[in-house]
Parts: C-alpha cells; sequence; structure tokens
C-alpha cells in the first residue's frame, strides 16, 4: 500500500466516481525518480501536451514553450551534463534563486526530511558526497526515461506567467498518468543553461525554466519506495466565514 491509500479510501465514501478518478490522479502523483527504457510514441506526448493546454493563464495569454527530446540527442545532452555536473559546476549556475536564499523553518526542516528520507531510501549515509553526487547527477540521465520535456518563458514575462507555466507542468504531469505514465519536474537542468539552450536551439529571447523526465515507472528502481509527507490543510489554510 502506498502512504495515500487509506486517505483515497476514505474519499471514496464521499467523493463520485469521476471525483475519485481525479483525486487519484492528483494525489498519486510524484517524482519518479527511475524509468524504464520503454518508448513513449510522440502521438502520446503530443496527446498530453494538448490536455495540459487547457491548464488556466492570465487572458489565455499561454506564455508557455516546450521542448520535447529523445533518442540520441537527448543521449548527447546527458553526455555533457554529466561532464559538467563532474568537472565543470562552477562555470554554470542557474539564471533565477529556486530556493529561499536564506533557508529558515518550517521549509529548512521540510527540504531535509525530504532530501534524508531519499537517500535513507537508497542507503545513502550523511556525509557520503560522492554517493550523493552521484544520485544528483541521475537528473542528468533523465532517471533513465526515454522522454525529457524543457519549458522555457519568454524573458519579458512577468511573474503571472511563472504561475502560469507551474499549472501548466502540473498538468502536464496529471494528464501524463491518464497514460500510465510517470513523471519527475527537474529544476536541476536550469542549472545548466549554457548547454541545454543550444542544444535545443533555445533562443537568447527565452529563459529556461526547468526540465521533466516522463516514462513507464521502474518497479524495481529502490528511489521509487520513497514517498514524501504532506501537510494537512489546517496547517496552511485560514478559514474566514466558512
Amino acid at each position: 500500500m502506498t502512504p495515500v491509500d487509506n486517505e483515497l479510501a476514505g474519499l471514496a465514501k464521499i467523493l463520485p466516481p469521476d471525483g475519485l478518478a481525479v483525486a487519484t490522479a492528483v494525489m498519486t502523483r510524484r517524482s519518479i525518480r527511475g524509468f524504464l527504457p520503454t518508448p513513449v510514441a510522440r502521438e502520446t506526448v503530443g496527446a498530453i501536451l494538448n490536455i495540459a493546454a487547457r491548464a488556466p493563464s492570465g487572458s489565455n495569454i499561454q506564455p508557455w514553450k516546450v521542448y520535447a527530446i529523445a533518442g540520441e540527442l537527448k543521449q548527447r545532452m546527458t553526455t555533457a551534463l554529466l561532464d559538467a555536473h563532474y568537472h565543470h559546476q562552477e562555470d554554470h549556475k542557474r539564471e533565477y534563486n529556486y530556493y529561499p536564499v536564506n533557508w529558515r523553518d518550517p521549509y529548512l526542516a521540510r527540504r531535509r526530511a525530504c532530501g534524508w528520507g531519499l537517500y535513507g531510501t537508497l542507503g545513502i549515509t550523511k556525509g557520503d558526497a560522492q554517493r550523493m553526487s552521484r544520485q544528483h547527477a541521475r537528473n542528468y540521465e533523465f532517471f533513465g526515461a526515454p522522454v525529457g520535456l524543457f519549458f522555457t518563458l519568454d524573458r519579458d514575462m512577468e511573474i503571472g506567467s511563472w504561475l502560469d507555466l507551474g499549472m501548466f507542468i502540473q498538468s502536464v504531469m496529471i494528464a501524463a498518468s491518464g497514460f500510465g505514465l510517470a513523471t519527475c519536474p527537474q529544476a536541476a537542468f536550469a542549472v545548466y543553461p549554457k548547454i541545454v539552450c543550444p542544444m535545443l536551439g533555445i533562443p537568447d529571447s527565452e529563459q529556461l525554466v526547468c526540465g521533466l523526465s516522463l516514462g513507464h515507472l521502474d518497479p524495481d528502481e529502490p528511489a521509487n519506495r520513497f514517498w514524501t509527507e504532506r501537510e494537512d490543510a489546517a496547517a496552511f489554510t485560514t478559514y474566514i466565514g466558512l
């Protein structure tokens, strides 16, 4: 049983069948860090993106751009990114701050719980920098997934478009689950725009925001046994007049 099975069983008592299907798609989505090499057809990727394109955006401007890769180009990108990760990290950096500049709780505690929870599942102990680096490098191997997606925004877009893109990416992940596929959204790729953008022909007018691995879950991958926890709504919601 997964950590959400009990929650879904409780929801099954109050949700209609269609509602339960939606709840299941949302609640069982997670970052998968081990995929099978089974190919995913271009038609399937296109269908997923067309479904996700119904995501909301301010005034329907639909600011997102997507670059989908597979095969030989994806392998060349993996080779270049691994070389940079292991030998040239100092030459690369993300163009935006994904995380807080100054960490504080509860966010720091949650981040540590996530990181050490994953490492613990994989048997990686504190201080084992080599194995930590190797696990992080699996991002650049797309965790074995056959398809990689990269998301960009035009540089003159404002924060509202970043919100729109986030909703679009979430829609991509939920839509993928409808095809029996798994995903892993990865800000790790944004550290290397000097590698990713030229290889994909991304113009200077666009900013690389993140990547995403897409494919079939590998049931034998130890990392896929890891599930993160979520706060109950009562912890982050203020009810007024309800």
